[in-house]
């Protein structure tokens, strides 16, 4: 019988939404790298150095290349470390408004006639690089979320990012088509990406307040809480007795510490100083205790298995002396028989 205490995710909506989360993920950078034409129209250059034509060359999708796979390598491996400071709600939004605000600017500038071809190599450039930083930060933020649902939900998320890159296609396709010029191709390619991080920000913010997505995430701070207590209390209550200890011996001794610690309490602070010095050099016995068992325990194990091998060495030595000898004594048979 399945459970009926888990709800159901009415009219697929978190699947649509992470759906919408992959795509938002891959297709704001999709569709940027559908614009190098643009960009390298934009940065074909031609410089007179005592009268003579002089191309300057960029390079643009060298560069590209380069400045968009470093940050997303760097970027993955600092998110490993962010998820314990930041987190998850300020990480997603605050990568998506960034990828939003980024893309404004690069469709903004555009419309502007920059006549220094320079400075707008460089601001594309660094655009490059914080969009990829945070396109990396997004997607490992999401691939954790996605993992706290049943695992279908991760291959639509992927479907989802699957899309972003044929969307990019289809847009080029039909710039193509209509034979629009490269700065209204362009145009259109950095206005899409910034109406669909705004659909995926939105979707975002829906998410929490949904019953099916409400159960999942909550199950993840119920098991992180829970976890904490079990390190805390150093072990599982099982029946009201930690596991291990079945007879509650253990209870027994966390009440009998409670009563120790309230009559430490009494005493004055030297005495104290006293006592938990007393009791640091019993755990240290303790410790001792242990490790000389670990030894005695291994020695016993191992000691079978060492006479063994020193046995069998000793057989195979006498082995391959008796084999020498055998050799020697029909090597001097043969030598008696060649001399007669």
């Amino acid at each position: 019988m399945g459970r009926t205490d888990t709800p159901q995710d009415r009219g697929y909506l978190v699947g649509i939404i992470f759906f919408i989360l992959g795509l938002g993920t891959l297709l704001p950078w999709n569709f940027f790298m559908t614009a190098s034409l643009y960009f390298q129209d934009r940065l074909n250059n031609t410089e007179f150095i005592n009268g003579t034509a002089v191309h300057k060359e960029y390079y643009f999708n060298n560069w590209m290349n380069l400045l968009s796979q470093l940050p997303l390598l760097l970027f993955t491996l600092l998110n490993s470390f962010l998820y314990q400071r930041i987190s998850e709600a300020v990480r997603i939004t605050g990568s998506l408004v960034a990828i939003l605000l980024f893309f404004i600017l690069t469709a903004v500038l555009v419309k502007v006639d920059m006549k220094d071809t320079d400075l707008f190599f460089s601001v594309t450039m660094a655009t490059i690089w914080f969009i990829n930083s945070f396109v990396a930060v997004l997607q490992g933020s999401l691939f954790g979320l996605v993992g706290l649902l049943p695992q279908r939900y991760s291959s639509i998320f992927m479907s989802g990012q699957g899309l972003a890159g044929t969307f990019a296609a289809i847009a080029i396709l039909l710039s193509i088509a209509s034979d629009v010029d490269p700065e209204s191709a362009a145009l259109g390619y950095f206005i899409t990406p910034c109406v669909g991080t705004l659909i995926t920000l939105f979707s975002y913010l829906l998410l929490p307040h949904l019953e099916f997505a409400q159960h999942y995430l909550n199950r993840r701070s119920i098991y992180e809480e829970g976890t904490t207590d079990k390190l805390l209390n150093g072990g599982v209550v099982e029946n009201g007795k930690l596991n291990g200890h079945a007879n509650g011996t253990v209870i027994k001794a966390v009440a009998r510490g409670s009563s120790e610690v309230e009559e430490q309490m009494e005493l004055s602070p030297e005495e104290t100083k006293q006592v938990e010095k007393g009791q640091a050099k019993a755990s240290v016995l303790e410790v001792l205790k242990k490790v000389n068992l670990g030894k005695r325990y291994a020695s016993e194990c191992f000691k079978p298995l060492f006479c063994l091998m020193v046995k069998y060495h000793e057989e195979y030595f006498i082995c391959q002396q008796d084999e020498v000898l055998h050799t020697h004594t029909h090597t001097g048979v043969g030598s008696r028989a060649i001399i007669s």
